[in-house]
């Protein structure tokens, strides 16, 4: 599972996933992506499912990217611990996902493929999804 190698500090706030994603609004490395189409925590759970049902589908063909990275910690206070004392431990590790944002790419493999393997991917997610296709961007000019 992805998990941060180390961080600065082990608690950090919550946070505001208002808007949409600044960056990482297109497929960038692959022929087919996923996008999300609402903001939520992604946990490296979830990512790692996705992962393995894409693979599990393509047989382990194509490739694979992953964009999002899970490097926010949450917290979890103990079973009957009462009110206060401070923020709780580290309980596991999420990933800030904003709305556009294209969270896994596929490439070489054919449409139908991929696009099944994509869908099987947002299933085990907790957001809305869809299946976007790359742009060909420049092309022949007619300068001169």
């Amino acid at each position: 599972m992805l998990v941060p190698k180390r961080v600065k500090y082990r608690r950090v706030h919550r946070g505001k996933m208002r808007g949409e994603a600044k960056g990482g609004k297109t497929v960038a490395f692959g022929d087919y992506g996923l996008q999300t189409l609402e903001s939520h925590w992604i946990s490296n759970r979830q990512i790692e499912a996705a992962r393995v049902a894409m693979n599990r589908y393509m047989k382990r063909g194509g490739k694979v990217w992953i964009k999002i990275f899970p490097h926010k910690s949450y917290t979890e206070k103990g079973v009957g611990v009462r009110m206060g004392n401070g923020k709780g431990t580290p309980a596991g590790w999420v990933a800030p996902v904003k709305r556009n944002k294209i969270m896994f790419e596929v490439a070489g493999v054919p449409e139908e493929v991929a696009r099944e393997a994509l869908r099987l991917a947002g299933t085990k997610l907790p957001v809305k999804t869809k299946i976007v296709k790359r742009e060909e961007v420049g092309g022949e000019s007619d300068e001169g």
